[in-house]
């Protein structure tokens, strides 16, 4: 199997250890001076984007991000896992509150051209908005197969086996490279960086780019009207007999 370079989604997200908080004006969540990490199913495509390297059969890892200056940060955290090189695009505050997925897809359709990538690889999802959709709209966008839900990889003739989690269980397909692949939880364990990549990824090359650099404008396709807080559960009833919780069910008792 020759050689593939790989083209890798990280999404900078707040922390998946963060209580999330809403503004008072229910416009949003709050971000200023909160922790933020990588997107956890981001962190795992390019734990296996890097596998794939040490493996050989990947020639390159580029990580891509799309957002404010500091998914720089990001960016350098995929590097220093092993990501050869990275580019960042850059838009301000008002456009990164309104970016979408359909955006994200454009932007790596035209990298993963511009790049002569085999495989654009992304998490399944991200924890902020669980869209669920990056991976679906660059295949369409590209024109390529697509492998969602990925919780194994294994190379085949002309392209890759990958074992899919599905709602009945398993399932596993070949697809043909180049393709698009996002990954699911059970794919790997990624790895911390260590403080001396850590250091030489500082030195590693991080292109930066803005959305016009591909032609892609950043503009909302829908508009937020208002976040709330879950509401907050209410306490239970202790019933002493059957009876008294047929007559409950029946009544309607629990509404």
């Amino acid at each position: 199997m020759a050689s593939l370079r790989v083209l890798v989604g990280c999404k900078r997200v707040i922390d998946y250890a963060v209580k999330i908080r809403v503004k008072p004006d229910k416009s949003g969540v709050v971000t200023e001076g909160v922790k933020h990490s990588m997107n956890p199913f981001d962190e795992i495509a390019v734990e296996e984007a890097i596998r794939m390297k040490e493996k050989k059969l990947a020639s390159e890892v580029i990580a891509f991000s799309c957002g404010p200056t500091a998914s720089q940060e990001t960016l350098r955290t995929a590097m220093a896992m092993g990501a050869d090189r990275s580019i960042h695009v850059e838009v301000d505050a008002n456009q990164a509150e309104i970016i979408q997925p359909i955006h994200i897809a454009k932007l790596l359709s035209k990298i993963a051209q511009e790049e002569k990538a085999d495989i654009v690889m992304v998490g399944k999802q991200a924890i902020d908005d669980d869209c669920n959709q990056t991976a679906q709209m660059t295949a369409a966008l590209l024109d390529w197969p697509q492998a969602t839900f990925a919780s194994k990889l294994e190379p085949a003739e002309g392209g890759l086996k990958v074992t899919r989690e599905i709602d009945g269980g398993l399932e596993t397909i070949q697809v043909k490279t180049p393709t698009v692949i996002s990954s699911d939880l059970r794919l790997n364990e990624p790895r911390y960086a260590t403080l001396p990549n850590i250091m030489k990824a500082k030195k590693k090359p991080l292109a930066k780019k803005k959305p016009e650099d591909y032609g892609v404008e950043i503009k909302a396709h829908q508009e937020i009207k208002k976040v709330e807080d879950p509401p907050t559960r209410e306490a239970g009833q202790k019933l002493e007999t059957v009876e008294e919780l047929v007559t409950k069910l029946k009544d309607g008792g629990f509404i």
